[in-house]
C-alpha cells in the first residue's frame, strides 16, 4: 500500500453519516460506514463513521490523499424552513418580492445596465432600515440594480450595515453574476439563511478531520457536480443544496444499467430525485429553484420532497393521517425517553419534545421550556400547552426555535418504524414501533400492521408524486402535482402512467420502498452494490474524476 494513495467520501445527511473509503488508482471500494448523524455535535457522528472506515479497510489518516464531501443539511433546512433570520435592503428596486425574509425594505440607489449611477443611494435610509430590522434579525443581504455591473451601493451598504449592527452581511453580487435583481436576490438571501447551517457543518467536518489527523486536500461537492475547498461553504452555502443529489447523479452515472435512468435517493429527511440521459446528469440552464425561489444558483436538475425514513407520520386533529416535512426522532431508536403508549395520540400529542443529550442545568435555565423539561423529563405539546398555557401556534415556533438551536429535540412515529412493525428492519427496537403504530392505529380504528401499511402507502405516494413530477417538469415543463392534484384519489378521472426509464435506488431504506414505486409505474428499480451509501461514493469518484483533470 502506497501513502496518499486512497480517499474517502463522506455524505452527512439529516439522519446518518455515511462513509465510503476507495483505493483511488483501482477504483475500487476498500470498505463503507454508516452512523447516525450527531446535530448536537456533528464532529462526533462523522468522528465515528471515519474510525469504521479506517478499521474496516486498515487504512491509516496519513495515507489518505483525497476528502470529499457532499451533505443535504442545506436541501433539508431549505425544506424544514430552517436557518437564519435575514433582513432584507434593496436598491433601485421596488417591485414586492416574496423571500424567506423577516422584513424586505426599499431604499432609493442602484445602477443603469452600463453600470452608470442612476439615482443616488438614500444612505440615510439605509440606516433607518437597519434600526428597524436590528434585535430581529440575525443576517442582511443587500441588493442594488445592476450590481453585476457596478457593486459600489451594495459596498456602501454592506459598510453601513456594519457599523449599525454588526452581523453578517451578504452582497447579492458576490453570489451572482447574472442580471435579475429578485434571483440575485434569492440567491443571496438562501446563502445567509443557510450560513449557520453550513458553519455547524464545516466545524464539525474540520474537528473530525483533525482530531484523526487527516485535514488535507478536502473537498465539498457543489450542486452542479462540480467541487470547490471546504473552506469556502459558509459563504456559498445555497451552492451546496443539490449537493447530495449531484453526488446521487455520479452514483447513479457509474451504476446505472442504462443511459438514461431515473435516481432517488431516499434519506431520512428527504427523498431526493435526479435524472441521467445520455449518460449525464441533467443540469439546469437558468438556476435552480430551492424550494419555493427561482435562484441564481446552477445545480443537477433535482426534485427534493419532504418525505424520508424519518419524516413525522401523525394524525391531524382532524383525524387526517399526514407523511412529513418535518423529521423527528423514530420510536424505535428512542430507547430512553417515555414508552410511546403513555403519550402518543393524535394532534398535540403526536410527538414527545426531549432536552439534547448533552444540555447542562445551566444552559436549561435560559428557557422556561427547558427548565421545565429538564427537570420534570420529555414532555408532548399538548402537556407543554397547558403548563404554559401558550397558543399552539406559538409554542410549535418555539419548539422549533430549540430544535434548530440543538438544544431539543423530538421523536414520533415514523416510516422507519412502521418497516420495523412489519418486521421489514432490525435496526432499533420494534417493539416501542409497535407500541406506537397500536396508539395511533387506535385513533383510526385499525391494527398495527393496518397503520403501518397506511403510513408507507402515503409515504410511497408522495415519492411517486414526485418522481412523476420531476419527470414531466423536464419534459414538458409543467408538474402534474400541480395540474392534477391527488390523481390517484380521485372518484372521477383514473390515471395511470407508465415510466420508460429504470429507477436506480440509493439509501438504506430504498429498497424497502421504491420496489412498490416501480410496480405501479410499470418500470423496474435496482439496488446497485454499495446503493446504502451511493452519495458518499459518489462524492469521492466525482472528487477522484476532478482531481485527474486538474
Amino acid at each position: 500500500m502506497t501513502t496518499g494513495q486512497y480517499g474517502i467520501g463522506i455524505d452527512t445527511g439529516g439522519t446518518y453519516t455515511d462513509g465510503a473509503l476507495i483505493d483511488l488508482r483501482e477504483q475500487t471500494v476498500l470498505a463503507t460506514a454508516k452512523s447516525p448523524t450527531t446535530h448536537f455535535d456533528l464532529s462526533q457522528g462523522i468522528a465515528l463513521c471515519l474510525r469504521d472506515l479506517f478499521k474496516a479497510a486498515e487504512v491509516k489518516p496519513a495515507d489518505i490523499e483525497l476528502v470529499a464531501v457532499s451533505t443535504t443539511l442545506a436541501t433539508n433546512a431549505v425544506v424544514e424552513s430552517k436557518g437564519d433570520k435575514v433582513g432584507l435592503i434593496v436598491a433601485g428596486y421596488t417591485r414586492p418580492l416574496d423571500l424567506p425574509v423577516v422584513s424586505t425594505l426599499f431604499v432609493e440607489g442602484g445602477h443603469t445596465l452600463q453600470g452608470n449611477e442612476e439615482t443616488p443611494l438614500d444612505l440615510d435610509a439605509v440606516v433607518r432600515a437597519v434600526s428597524q430590522l436590528k434585535g430581529n434579525v440575525e443576517a442582511y443581504v443587500v441588493c442594488s440594480a445592476m450590481s453585476i455591473k457596478n457593486p459600489t451601493h451594495e459596498k456602501v451598504m454592506a459598510k453601513a450595515v456594519a457599523m449599525v449592527d454588526p452581523l453578517p452581511v451578504f452582497m447579492s453580487h458576490e453570489v451572482s453574476t447574472r442580471v435579475g435583481v429578485a434571483d440575485r436576490a434569492a440567491t443571496a438571501v438562501l446563502n445567509a439563511r443557510l450560513r449557520p447551517v453550513m458553519e455547524s457543518f464545516l466545524m464539525g467536518m474540520q474537528d473530525a478531520l483533525v482530531a484523526l489527523g487527516v485535514a488535507r486536500n478536502v473537498m465539498i461537492i457543489r450542486g452542479d457536480a462540480t467541487v470547490m475547498n471546504i473552506v469556502d461553504t459558509h459563504r456559498q452555502a445555497a451552492a451546496t443544496v443539490a449537493s447530495g443529489p449531484a453526488a446521487t447523479a455520479w452514483f447513479g452515472l457509474s451504476f446505472s444499467p442504462a443511459g438514461d435512468a431515473v435516481i432517488i435517493d431516499i434519506g431520512g429527511t428527504t427523498t431526493d430525485i435526479t435524472m441521467i440521459k445520455d449518460g449525464k446528469p441533467t443540469l439546469t440552464e437558468d438556476g435552480s429553484l430551492i424550494g419555493k425561489w427561482r435562484t441564481h444558483v446552477d445545480s443537477v436538475k433535482m426534485s427534493t420532497v419532504g418525505a424520508g425514513g424519518d419524516s413525522h407520520a401523525l394524525i391531524d386533529r382532524y383525524g387526517v393521517l399526514q407523511v412529513g416535512p418535518d423529521r423527528v426522532l423514530p420510536l424505535s431508536m428512542a430507547k430512553e425517553l417515555v414508552a410511546p403508549d403513555k403519550w402518543l395520540g393524535a394532534g398535540l400529542r403526536s410527538r414527545l419534545v426531549a432536552i439534547a443529550p448533552d444540555l447542562t442545568e445551566d444552559e436549561a435555565k435560559h428557557d422556561q421550556v427547558l427548565e421545565f423539561l429538564f427537570a420534570e423529563g420529555s414532555q408532548t405539546p399538548e402537556m407543554l400547552q397547558a403548563k404554559f398555557g401558550m397558543g399552539e401556534a406559538l409554542l410549535s415556533s418555539h419548539i422549533r426555535e430549540l430544535v434548530k438551536a440543538q438544544l431539543a429535540f423530538e421523536t414520533g412515529f415514523t416510516p422507519t418504524d412502521a418497516l420495523h412493525v412489519l418486521g421489514e428492519i432490525e435496526l432499533g427496537d420494534a417493539a416501542l414501533a409497535r407500541a406506537g403504530a397500536m396508539a395511533l392505529g387506535a385513533e383510526m380504528d385499525l391494527s398495527p400492521e393496518e397503520f403501518s401499511r397506511k403510513v408507507l402507502a402515503l409515504f410511497e405516494r408522495k415519492i411517486e408524486i414526485a418522481l412523476l413530477d420531476h419527470i414531466l417538469s423536464i419534459e414538458t415543463g409543467k408538474t402534474l402535482s400541480a395540474f392534477y392534484p391527488d390523481y390517484r384519489n380521485n372518484n372521477v378521472i383514473d390515471m395511470d402512467f407508465t415510466v420508460k426509464l429504470p429507477l436506480v435506488g440509493i439509501g438504506a431504506a430504498a429498497k424497502y420502498v421504491l420496489p412498490n414505486v416501480a410496480r405501479r409505474l410499470g418500470t423496474t428499480v435496482v439496488f446497485p452494490e454499495y446503493f446504502e451509501v451511493g452519495n458518499a461514493l459518489g462524492a469521492i469518484l466525482m472528487a477522484s474524476e476532478e482531481a485527474l483533470k486538474s
